[in-house]
């Protein structure tokens, strides 16, 4: 098994309980607030994040503009669409079942995982929240106190309403499940993952990240494949030229046809070896709240989401 994993899993169940307990209080006040309470604490959250004052009248920057799309943009599709386990229908119904990560079980609750009729190489992970996944590559090797805290994180995130945490409030409505998905293939920097930001239905950047339990570099490139000035995070570029898919415009297609209808939507990819695998669709890149360097480029991004991201009157 390897070392991060190992980390990921070692905390005792006793630690997810104490979390777990301070999950419901946090949740338990989440869930009295009014909404204008939602909105000063998301403003002061997004000061503490990027450094700004949050003016809900004069919403103008991409982040600024992503505090509106998670607070007041709510619909039924944005749900659906953030299950990672619902999201594979609409998936394969706009663009085909083969760029679908193969699935290997869904279930309700951890303690259902059978992990005797799982390969020896899998990945587990929550269709609800993030900074979940669990990566066997030799289950093997794993014990039974293992799959004991592989049970109890699991268990923990199942029960861990995302929508609250950075009140991205779509995902409150995604009913909890954990997926056991095969391990893609990849070397000692693990599966490049490619984000298209799009903007009305067309793709404008691809931001890869790159050995991202290992060493996490990211690279922002645009649609003719030139690494760009700027950056979305506080992540260095890789230290080489990192090369381009063979297959990007292919990516770049599908990203167009995932993204129609959306003024604003972050489409993923994983590609290896000429291979192209679905990662997920997100409406609220790092909630907002992951500085872009140079702080121009978070305006020149946000003139590019033409929709009108305004407060109703009265707040």
């Amino acid at each position: 098994m390897e070392d991060y994993l190992h980390l990921e899993i070692s905390m005792p169940r006793f630690f997810y309980f104490l979390r777990g307990v301070r999950r419901k209080i946090r949740l338990k006040k989440y869930r009295s607030m009014s909404l204008s309470d939602i909105m000063r604490r998301d403003a002061a959250l997004f000061e503490k994040q990027i450094g700004r004052t949050l003016d809900w009248h004069d919403l103008r920057s991409y982040n600024e503009k992503l505090q509106w799309e998670k607070i007041f943009n709510q619909n039924s599709l944005k749900t659906r669409l953030a299950d990672k386990y619902l999201v594979r229908e609409w998936v394969a119904d706009k663009i085909g079942e083969e760029y679908l990560v193969p699935l290997l079980g869904v279930w309700d609750d951890a303690k259902e995982i059978d992990f005797d009729k799982l390969p020896e190489s899998f990945v587990l992970k929550t269709n609800c929240a993030s900074g979940d996944v669990i990566i066997v590559k030799n289950k093997s090797e794993l014990s039974a106190k293992d799959i004991v805290r592989i049970r109890c994180k699991l268990h923990f995130y199942l029960n861990y309403d995302w929508g609250y945490q950075t009140f991205e409030r779509h995902y409150s409505d995604i009913r909890p499940r954990v997926i056991a998905e095969k391990l893609l293939p990849a070397d000692d920097t693990d599966v490049p993952d490619y984000k298209f930001t799009c903007f009305d239905g067309k793709p404008f950047c691809c931001r890869v990240d790159i050995g991202r339990y290992h060493n996490h570099r990211r690279n922002t490139y645009d649609l003719q494949w030139k690494l760009q000035s700027w950056n979305a995070g506080l992540y260095n570029n890789t230290e080489y030229p990192f090369p381009k898919p063979r297959n990007f415009e292919r990516m770049v297609e599908l990203a167009s046809v995932l993204a129609e209808g959306f003024p604003q939507v972050r489409i993923d990819f994983y590609n290896f070896e000429g291979k192209i695998y679905f990662g997920e669709v997100t409406f609220t890149s790092a909630s907002g709240f992951e500085p872009i360097v140079p702080e121009s480029m978070d305006y020149e991004l946000g003139e590019k989401w033409h929709a009108d991201c305004l407060v109703p009157s009265g707040y």
